[in-house]
């Protein structure tokens, strides 16, 4: 009790500025660790500086009512209309056809596309769009998913940076300039230092992406409608269910004894679906899965008196239909499905087969798996008979009702869909209305034209970045009124006093790129922006180059899966280990930096004379006559 007393004694000696600081540390050690989920933290974060008393009630809900939060929710759900419109899907198909058969072309297309698209509708609305797209190429071209997703994740990264929308990351950024009274970032503004980089980016990848990236073979592991089906059911051969019906002369005989050469076992399955060892003995409505020449397995059938179907060796198109389709699902962590033994063909319910399984990026081919946690499987059967997996203690990487109605061409509702998304950029970047305002009138009007229904509009909106961006606001706001920040900015104004403003942006370049390998990007440019202003203000620098660094920082997460979606997207498709991702982001990473040493700070975002410094106590500063306002939140 005593010790309690004097803990707490020692709490309430402590200055608002050192409570915000031991908060921000365990925030950060509890994001690093990845043991809980990051909106739990972000949540924890906003009630402990409440209960400490360094902010009030009002300032912890005060983050969910920002603009940038409405602006967000309302980018994903235009990005989704694309996709619902078949836009996407069709500017796939385009894709595909300009790069034919050339892995240059096919490259160079999807690199530039990928850009395009992310500064369209945001780096994680392209990843999950493209990634199909980039899994096909790839196999159509006999080349290693990893030595095109890594690249095409790059290029998202890099196309985040040309516009406004682009990334969370933007808008957060927009918003704390706007906010110093710097009057925003114009919508193209970004484009100054995100074109350079895109074009770096695809120069580097073409010219030493063979030498450089990782080769691996098909990893089947994949999101999307369609890009899983390109794993083929059965590696080299055709694949054959055999059933037992009353009739078979199989009844009663152990399966391991029926199938020879040249016919190859794949697997045993009794009438409740359930895997079994290849010495069960048969009984009517069990089936065997085996793969060889079909003039081989028919003869058998013949023979015994037994039902042969050939298993659909269809490519996508002919496996995602508007009744049927395909969903990847994950087994997680003390599922059921731990332990359960699947192989390719084996039907797992009535109207549900298993297509394939991958471990670790790595197909397991035509035979039998005891799954463990993380293992993937991809199902084929109807929509309604997929939909029920949701219940089943396995992790749909897409929700089948989505998938049922995403097109795979243009739809009527394209043309609608494309005048929305022209329209708000077109007033996003004249920045007369500000962008939240825009940008949740094109969400309306996306349901008012039905593009979308309501429904998946709502589903379209990110919960967890908005969770995570609201409850990490106070947080930000609690580092820089109480002082936290000028702390934190200390050693580092010591190290960069008196030297090249070249030396301040580098600093601030690795500590916000450092920081947003471990936890999100947006989360960690909620915690240097008060840092960097708070150094800007110390060495009497502009704010604009200095925020426009840990723009480019905040898209500087190449290395690790935790830092932004688009990473963990491409791991399973790609084969890759954190090692080779690790490997082949230290490049991207360096790139940036050098980028970052070498751009004159006055025109690192198009900074024009006059551009306010930083003000640490937010008194609006004028921003002077002839600067463009740029948009506003």
């Amino acid at each position: 009790m005593e010790s309690l007393r004097s803990g707490a004694a020692a709490l309430i000696t402590m200055s608002d500025a050192d409570i915000t600081l031991i908060v921000l540390g365990v925030a950060i050690v509890a994001f690093i660790s990845n043991r809980f989920p990051v909106e739990i933290v972000a949540i924890a974060v906003s009630v402990a500086l409440y209960a400490t008393g360094v902010v009030t009630a009002r300032d912890v809900f005060a983050g969910f009512g920002d603009p940038v939060i409405a602006f967000i929710a309302a980018l994903f759900v235009v990005s989704a209309s694309l996709e619902a419109s078949g836009v996407t899907a069709w500017l796939s198909g385009v894709l595909s056809r300009l790069a034919g058969d050339s892995r240059m072309r096919a490259g160079l297309a999807l690199l530039l596309l990928a850009a395009v698209l992310s500064a369209l509708i945001t780096i994680n609305g392209a990843a999950a769009a493209l990634l199909p797209v980039v899994v096909a190429t790839a196999l159509r071209l006999g080349v290693a998913p990893s030595r095109m997703l890594i690249p095409f994740a790059f290029a998202c990264s890099a196309g985040s940076l040309l516009t406004l929308s682009g990334s969370p990351v933007n808008v957060i950024v927009d918003e704390a300039f706007r906010t110093e009274g710097g009057g925003g970032f114009g919508y193209f503004e970004y484009a100054a230092i995100g074109a350079p980089l895109v074009v770096v980016t695809v120069v580097i990848v073409l010219a030493l992406g063979p030498r450089l990236l990782p080769s691996r073979g098909d990893a089947p592991g994949s999101q999307g409608r369609s890009a899983p089906a390109h794993r083929h059911r059965m590696t080299g051969s055709r694949g054959y269910r055999l059933e037992i019906s009353p009739s078979s002369d199989l009844v009663d005989r152990r399966a391991r004894e029926v199938v020879t050469e040249p016919l190859q076992l794949v697997g045993v399955q009794d009438r409740a679906h359930v895997a079994v060892s290849d010495n069960h003995r048969l009984r009517v409505g069990d089936s065997l899965v085996v793969t060889g020449p079909d003039d081989a397995a028919r003869t058998l059938g013949a023979q015994t008196q037994t039902v042969v179907r050939a298993l659909d060796a269809a490519g996508p198109d002919e496996l995602a239909r508007r009744d049927e389709g395909l969903l990847e699902a994950v087994v997680p962590p003390r599922s059921d499905w731990v332990g359960r033994r699947v192989f390719p063909g084996m039907t797992v319910t009535d109207g549900v087969e298993v297509v394939s399984v991958s471990r670790r990026g790595s197909d397991r081919g035509a035979r039998s798996t005891d799954l463990v946690q993380g293992d993937a499987v991809l199902l084929h059967g109807g929509w309604d008979a997929l939909s029920a997996f949701g219940d089943m203690q396995l992790l749909l990487v897409d929700d089948p009702e989505e998938l049922r109605g995403t097109p795979t061409s243009l739809a009527p509702t394209a043309p609608r869909a494309i005048f929305i998304v022209v329209a708000m950029i077109v007033v996003l970047a004249t920045g007369l209305v500000p962008a939240s305002v825009t940008a949740l009138v094109a969400a309306a009007a996306t349901v008012l034209l039905r593009v979308l229904t309501p429904e998946r509009a709502m589903r379209a909106m990110p919960i967890q970045t908005i969770i995570l961006i609201g409850a990490l606001i106070p947080l930000s706001l609690a580092v820089q009124s109480t002082g936290a920040a000028d702390k934190i900015a200390g050693p580092v104004v010591d190290l960069v006093q008196g030297r090249s403003p070249y030396l301040v942006l580098l600093v601030l370049f690795v500590l916000t790129a450092a920081l947003g390998q471990f936890i999100s990007n947006a989360a960690t440019v909620l915690i240097v922006i008060p840092i960097a202003l708070a150094t800007a203000a110390e060495v009497h620098m502009s704010i604009a180059p200095v925020l426009m660094t840990v723009t480019v920082a905040g898209a500087a997460s190449l290395l690790t899966p935790i830092a932004t979606p688009a990473n963990l997207i491409i791991m399973a498709p790609g084969g890759l280990s954190l090692r080779r991702l690790l490997a082949a982001g230290w490049g991207g990473d360096a790139g940036l930096a050098r980028g970052i040493a070498g751009t004159d700070p006055a025109h690192l975002a198009g900074v024009r004379d006059g551009a306010p410094q930083s003000n640490t106590d937010r008194t609006p500063v004028a921003v002077p006559s002839g600067t463009a306002t740029g948009v506003r939140c």
